[in-house]
């Protein structure tokens, strides 16, 4: 599959070329990374430690923390290699590993925070049956599922820009490898593997966002037109609150 490319290795040109920054944007970008790190690992030890978190909603927290974790690891190192390096270069193997990692987490991340929405809506909609819907087995099956779906699309898009020929230039004009830069070095058609981009990922992306939107908005139109309880209507805003601040972010 390899043997189709004359380049056997990329240049990342990084975030900037002006080497005074290098530093600093090094220390900034450290900081980030040792923040997400050191505070995904603890909500993820806590919720794994205490049985008490040991709901639904801790257990997709859970999996999105150590998502979060895995996410960051796949470009920041890299990227902070390659602040204090003079020669910026990774293999053609680490560029689709880097690629493959980057879509199979970040699409992952997408769908698991549709699925925290539809947990959200469940718990406020129907909280009587609350426990019996969004049971242990359900939930494993639906992380499970998504992680399957994330690792499935990324798979595709990593096998796709694998088989393509790189014949001309191997500068990419990013700080990590993605589809789109690797499509602009590629010689020959890209039509399909443009399509699988803007298609599949597009579907995925689209496809989440609109069910976290769409559980919301049940969420509200039961709060504003189907309770009448005061202690639901303080206590809902709270408990999606950070999960719809996620959704916005990501």
């Amino acid at each position: 599959m390899l043997n189709q490319t004359s380049v056997t290795e990329f240049l990342l040109l990084g975030v900037t070329d002006i080497q005074v920054l290098q530093p600093v944007l090094f220390v900034v970008f450290l900081a980030i990374y040792i923040v997400n790190v050191a505070g995904n690992g603890a909500i993820l030890m806590v919720v794994i430690s205490d049985s008490r978190l040991h709901s639904p909603m801790y257990f997709f927290l859970g999996n999105l923390s150590c998502l979060d974790i895995c996410y960051s690891t796949v470009t920041l190192p890299k990227m902070l290699e390659n602040f204090l390096s003079t020669h910026k270069i990774i293999s053609f193997l680490g560029c689709i590993s880097q690629l493959h990692f980057f879509h199979f987490l970040g699409s992952t991340e997408t769908m698991l925070l549709a699925v925290m929405g539809f947990d959200r809506f469940v718990a406020i909609c129907k909280p009587l049956r609350y426990t019996l819907i969004m049971n242990h087995q359900v939930c494993t099956q639906m992380a499970v599922t998504v992680w399957i779906i994330g690792f499935s699309h990324a798979l595709l898009h990593s096998i796709m820009t694998s088989r393509l020929n790189f014949c001309g230039s191997n500068h990419i004009h990013h700080f990590f490898c993605d589809v789109k830069p690797l499509l602009e070095l590629a010689c020959g058609n890209t039509d399909l593997n443009e399509w699988l981009l803007h298609s599949v990922t597009g579907t995925i992306a689209m496809g989440s966002f609109s069910l976290t939107l769409l559980s919301y908005f049940y969420i509200i139109i039961y709060l504003f037109f189907k309770t009448h309880s005061c202690s639901m209507l303080h206590k809902a805003p709270s408990t999606c609150a950070s999960h719809f601040l996620v959704v916005v972010l990501f």
